[in-house]
């Protein structure tokens, strides 16, 4: 389970981005919400310690139990059906001790792990009937339960994530093509329902924020469409280089209280409006670098497994990113969808660093082989 390895091979400047950025999430949540600075800086720490734990444990000892950590992922989604607490019309966190955890983050890295074996180990005959049959079933599951809380933004996000994973893997052009024929009538299908006033796919607010996004000019859905307007004023009132962090401008759009949920859906606005452009480039730019530093990693990786876990995460983070930026400046339907590692959101952060301690594992081993040191 721990080898010994080369301090040289440990990734120190993804660790160094990973960490900058994350401390300017904390800086950015105790701007906008000084009660949740410190639980900010506290889900940081905590996540650190926890990447670095898991990064020196051994991904290929850890996916020898694949099948466990499928299970345990029904398990923690099967206990938010059952025992969730509810807010917001939906039940997706699990209340322990005075904290609420939202298993659906974890879930997405337990998928990552779990593919990433059942990937390699069926890796000669992935294009095969059988394969993506079962392929489809496991994936189904977690989705289905997923979607059952609800939670349509992260179902989506995980469909994403199955489908890259899968391409890694060696999926056949023909069968993407053939998929591509399939899923788009499909999806066309799909938003012709759900913009029907009686639909029964997906929950009323669901719906109207895809009718906002869709038809914001229309005075029955201008209430909807202010938070975003107000966002991306916020961003635009920034400028070059911001008014500031905790400034008291009176104009200030999220000070005033003009952009609600400021601290974790539209985080990208706070930064817009108090470190402007320069600042939200350089937000980005990390971003970008921490994404490259995973895909790089899982390049060199030592097998299969271990470059599925790297440019899942990658993906994750990526699709993450792309949609709350975009939900930010009004170019998509408002989703809820926090921006990595800068969001207020313990459960988020936890889960991303455990992720990212999983990469740095596999960057770690490259194609060398190791002595062990110990088992647990």
């Amino acid at each position: 389970m721990i080898k010994q390895y080369r301090l040289r091979d440990y990734n120190f400047r993804l660790v160094i981005f990973l960490i900058g950025l994350t401390f300017t999430g904390v800086l950015l949540v105790g701007s906008a919400e000084p009660a949740l600075r410190n639980k900010q800086f506290f889900g940081m720490m905590l996540g650190v310690a926890i990447m670095l734990i898991v990064s020196l444990m051994d991904f290929s000892w850890i996916l020898n139990f694949y099948w466990i950590l499928y299970g345990c992922n029904i398990i923690l989604l099967l206990s938010v059906w059952i025992f969730g607490t509810e807010s917001n019309g939906a039940s997706r966190w699990l209340r322990i001790g005075g904290f609420q955890f939202q298993p659906t983050e974890l879930s997405k890295i337990l998928i990552v792990m779990f593919f990433a074996r059942f990937f390699m180990e069926h890796e000669e005959n992935l294009n095969t009937l059988r394969t993506l049959v079962q392929t489809a079933i496991l994936a189904a599951i977690p989705l289905m339960l997923i979607f059952s809380q609800p939670d349509l933004k992260n179902t989506i996000t995980v469909v994403i994530l199955i489908c890259i994973m899968l391409y890694l893997a060696g999926l056949s052009y023909k069968i993407i093509g053939g998929a591509i024929l399939i899923i788009v009538p499909l999806v066309v299908v799909f938003l012709f329902i759900v913009v029907q006033p009686n639909q029964k796919l997906i929950k009323d607010y669901q719906r109207d924020r895809i009718m906002t996004f869709l038809h914001s000019e229309e005075e029955e859905y201008s209430d909807d469409v202010i938070q975003q307007n107000n966002s991306v004023m916020a961003i635009g009132s920034g400028q070059l280089t911001g008014k500031g962090l905790n400034n008291n401008e009176v104009a200030s759009a999220n000070k005033g209280n003009f952009v609600s949920e400021s601290q974790t859906d539209f985080i990208f606005s706070v930064a817009g409006e108090e470190l402007g452009f320069i600042g939200s480039a350089a937000i980005l730019i990390v971003l970008f670098l921490i994404i490259c530093e995973c895909i790089r990693t899982g390049w060199k990786a030592k097998d299969l497994s271990g470059k599925l876990i790297c440019c899942g995460v990658a993906s994750i983070i990526a699709v993450q990113g792309f949609i709350n930026i975009c939900v930010a400046t009004g170019i998509a339907p408002n989703t809820g969808t926090p921006l990595p590692f800068v969001s207020y959101g313990l459960s988020s952060m936890v889960s991303l660093y455990t992720g990212m301690g999983l990469v740095l594992n596999v960057g770690l081993q490259k194609n060398r082989d190791y002595r062990e040191v110990g088992k647990l």
